[in-house]
């Protein structure tokens, strides 16, 4: 309640920084009340179709100098509750609107606001669900941190609490993206594999736990880095691994890759990086780095490449 107190006065306090919504905001805005709806009633929505009706609409409407439009969460309230199905209550509700315009404009200055406002209320009501905080809390606790902001900051302000949402989820996201999980094997050799895909946040964090399980240790170890979950990389990542594999290199050590798929495989041969060996399989990885005899890794050269990946590298 503190918390909300202190909202309740910045907003009342600290004017906002624009007057009016911005599109953005008020599209996604649209958006989320048509998702909660068609959720609890059974149906799905095209987000993209959403975006091409209500930007279509205001560019028509632009020859009219009418309002800008976009999704009532109200109206789209009432509607639901009220138990329409068909785009037919959309023309029900126009009808309405115009023969009240007309006819009962007058009678509108005496209807108090509080009685407006309990009927959007009470519409809306039903849309909050309160059990998403306790299932949230037992599947996975952090959802709960853009849930909790963006619900908090809409008592100040709206826009602020979806765009404040929407930038904790993103950094969240970048986070995840830049702290891959990593599983590591120990045994005779090293085994690092990634559990998600590469991009170039993720490489100086892959960079750090290779150079501190194989490197930074005495004596240095070899690697082998699994790449079996990894379907793409940037440049990013490949200068990367040339400077680790340059670093293994001076250490007297290996760094081999094993599992890489095909455009993975590519994106290293292209770029042609001194000392890079692969395997097919990790047992092999690992009988080559144990220097028995039986395994040689896979050249550089195309004629060494495996035949299924020549011609998939060739198309």
């Amino acid at each position: 309640m503190l918390l909300l107190l202190v909202l309740k006065l910045m907003r009342d306090h600290m004017p906002p920084v624009h007057p009016e919504m911005p599109l953005g905001v008020r599209l996604s805005h649209g958006l989320v009340w048509s998702a909660t709806t068609a959720s609890q009633n059974n149906y799905r929505i095209d987000a993209n179709q959403e975006l091409l009706a209500i930007g279509l609409t205001n560019v028509l409407g632009s020859f009219v100098s009418s309002y800008p439009v976009t999704g009532s969460f109200g109206r789209t309230a009432v509607n639901s509750q009220s138990g329409v199905c068909t785009p037919a209550g959309g023309l029900v509700t126009g009808v309405l609107v115009l023969l009240s315009l007309g006819y009962l404009t007058s009678l509108f200055y005496y209807i108090p606001k509080s009685a407006l406002a309990a009927i959007i209320i009470m519409a809306v009501a039903p849309l909050f669900d309160t059990k998403i905080f306790r299932t949230l809390w037992r599947v996975k606790r952090l959802d709960l941190l853009p849930l909790c902001v963006t619900f908090l900051l809409c008592f100040w302000e709206v826009q602020y609490g979806i765009l404040a949402g929407a930038l904790v989820s993103l950094l969240m996201l970048l986070h995840s993206a830049a702290r891959p999980e990593t599983k590591v094997s120990e045994g005779p050799v090293l085994v690092l594999q990634p559990a998600s895909g590469l991009s170039f946040p993720a490489m100086e964090a892959l960079r750090e736990e290779i150079l501190s399980r194989a490197l930074e240790v005495s004596p240095p170890r070899c690697l082998v880095l699994e790449c079996t979950h990894v379907c793409s990389i940037d440049y990013t990542v490949v200068l990367g691994l040339g400077e680790l594999l340059q670093d293994f290199q001076k250490q007297g050590v290996a760094l081999v890759f094993v599992g890489l798929q095909v455009p993975v495989l590519r994106v290293l041969l292209s770029a042609d990086l001194k000392g890079f060996q692969y395997f097919s399989t990790l047992e092999e990885a690992e009988k080559h780095l144990r220097q028995e005899p039986g395994a040689q890794p896979c050249n550089i050269r195309e004629d060494a490449v495996p035949d299924h990946k020549v011609a998939l590298l060739e198309a």
